[in-house]
């Protein structure tokens, strides 16, 4: 008997109009820091209604470089979800600073605006939002937030890209905004990030940053650089930005697809009452990156491993961030901390959803879930 194909819970989609382009840049005089890095920022930030774009080796890369721009550092604290990759996180930890959570709203599963209120203290420099799965935050009240308190607004939109918060791209509001490029992104470009803004000190720093902290003075000579604060090599390649900038012309078609395959979801699963499904909200068009349901009662490690087992490659996304060890040990963060994160954490499987699913796929996955109740 044939075995089923495994459906992973996301993938790429490259095709031979990408790998050409990919080719022309192999064949060409640049590899690395060429023309297309400029040309897929350029690209990024009109698609994003934004002035200025940066990319970076990574979306990782992109969240430091974005922290060290805004100047936090050691002794600083900046509040944001328990809700997120470790990355979020972890890199305000290298800044030297206290990563203060703020619990999540259960409906919308990003960080709640009330809670933030909370966390404020003298120490407090910026708010890091996730617009988790796709789904923007409620910018209004964290931005009021943030005034009031001469906070920056720092957007991890890794999960977000070709989303909206009330008409208005995602990328073209907050004081920074991070994206990823991982494969299982809205576009991929292998690995990389990129930072949004429109303030153009920012935008200056983030390039000297990208590149070393290389400051170069051809008034002096052309071979002439100083360095003024020390950054790091987060380049990113002509390679990657040509398969990005390929990538990008398709994303209509790619969220076209994934909100297609959520609407499938959606209808299937919408009578089962013991299956809690991801919610848009009203203010969001979300990216949707992820499709994370929620059994009420069932044992989620069981149906976990009887999904893999029948070939379907679920995932949880994610621990929360306060239940890892190094934040309990580090920062005496505990379990029961924050109450509706780890809820939704003890019961949420994310399902396959990328574009290049086959409607036989979405149709499979569908049919499994329905015969595991």
């Amino acid at each position: 008997m044939k075995k089923n194909k495994t459906i992973p819970y996301g993938h790429q989609w490259v095709d031979n109009n990408d790998i050409k382009e990919v080719v022309k840049v192999l064949k060409s005089d640049w590899l690395t820091q060429g023309p297309c890095v400029l040309e897929f920022e350029k690209a990024v930030a009109k698609y994003c209604k934004v002035k200025y774009a940066v990319a970076f080796s990574s979306g990782t890369a992109a969240l430091y470089s974005a922290y060290n721009t805004a100047n936090l550092k050691e002794g600083d604290e900046v509040i944001t979800t328990p809700l997120t990759f470790v990355a979020t996180s972890n890199m305000l930890v290298f800044c030297g600073v206290k990563p203060v959570f703020a619990d999540i709203n259960e409906n919308t599963l990003n960080i709640n605006p009330e809670e933030i209120k909370k966390k404020i203290t003298k120490k407090t420099k910026a708010i890091v939002t996730v617009d988790f799965a796709g789904n923007a935050c409620d910018y209004d009240k964290i931005f009021k937030i943030a005034k009031e308190n001469n906070l920056l607004v720092i957007e991890d939109a890794s999960h977000a890209l070709g989303g909206e918060y009330k008409g208005k791209k995602i990328g073209s509001f907050s004081d920074m905004t991070i994206l990823s490029f991982h494969p299982v992104k809205h576009i991929t470009t292998g690995e990389g990030g990129m930072v949004l803004t429109n303030n153009e000190d920012f935008y200056e720093k983030l390039k000297t940053f990208r590149n070393h902290g290389i400051i170069k003075k051809p008034e002096i000579g052309k071979w002439y650089y100083e360095i003024e604060k020390p950054g790091f090599n987060y380049r990113i390649t002509d390679i990657q930005c040509v398969l990005g900038i390929s990538q990008l012309k398709k994303i209509g078609i790619f969220l076209k697809k994934r909100r297609n395959i959520v609407k499938l979801y959606s209808k299937a699963f919408e009578k089962n009452k013991e299956i809690i499904l991801p919610k848009e909200s009203k203010f969001s068009k979300s990216a949707w990156h992820i499709y994370p349901i929620q059994f009420k009662n069932l044992d989620r490690k069981k149906v976990f491993d009887e999904l893999q087992k029948q070939g379907i490659g679920v995932q949880v996304h994610y621990m929360p961030l306060h239940l890892h060890p190094f934040y309990q040990k580090k920062f005496g963060y505990k379990k029961g901390d924050f109450p509706n994160a780890e809820n939704y954490y003890d019961r949420a499987i994310t399902i396959p959803l990328f574009p290049k699913m086959a409607d036989s796929d979405v149709k499979r996955v569908i049919t499994i879930i329905k015969n595991i109740f």
